[in-house]
């Protein structure tokens, strides 16, 4: 089973983990990205996430299946947050369970990059100072324009 999805709503990791694992897998492995309240030496007061969903769900799909065949995944679940989220939010979830934990650890390590590399999910740092600016807004190693005219750096 491999399951993506975008939502605004707050992720709920408990009922997540309950999706992962088989009887036959010996490693259950979850990573939760929570937003931090600092970046590049700014402080950091919110993020505002925003998605392609389409697109990232059909890249997301692409990503887990690799991950099955490279890391032999049994279950996977993925979760990014979209809108508005605090410090100490969770942004994005990702579970795995596979057989050994060598797996589940550099399967997960694989999804959780590749996701940030490739999926068109753009974030939007607030800062507490009152500045804003979209970062890591590139993808492919291109520098993406974001809809709002804004250029990442």
């Amino acid at each position: 089973m491999i399951s993506f999805s975008i939502t605004d709503k707050e992720i709920d990791s408990s009922t997540l983990k309950e999706k992962l694992g088989t009887a036959e897998d010996g490693a259950i492995l979850v990573f939760e990205g929570v937003v931090r309240n600092h970046n590049e030496g700014k402080a950091v007061k919110s993020l505002f996430y925003e998605a392609c969903e389409s697109l990232a769900s059909a890249e997301a799909e692409r990503i887990m299946t690799e991950a099955v065949f490279k890391f032999g995944l049994s279950r996977i679940v993925c979760v990014h947050r979209t809108g508005h989220l605090n410090v100490g939010d969770v942004a994005v979830f990702v579970g795995v369970s596979t057989g050994h934990r060598g797996e589940a650890f550099a399967g997960c390590r694989y999804l959780i990059d590749e996701i940030k590399h490739r999926l068109p999910i753009w974030k939007k740092e607030h800062y507490l100072d009152g500045s804003h600016e979209w970062v890591n807004c590139s993808h492919h190693g291109h520098n993406a324009k974001h809809e709002h005219g804004e250029v990442s750096v």
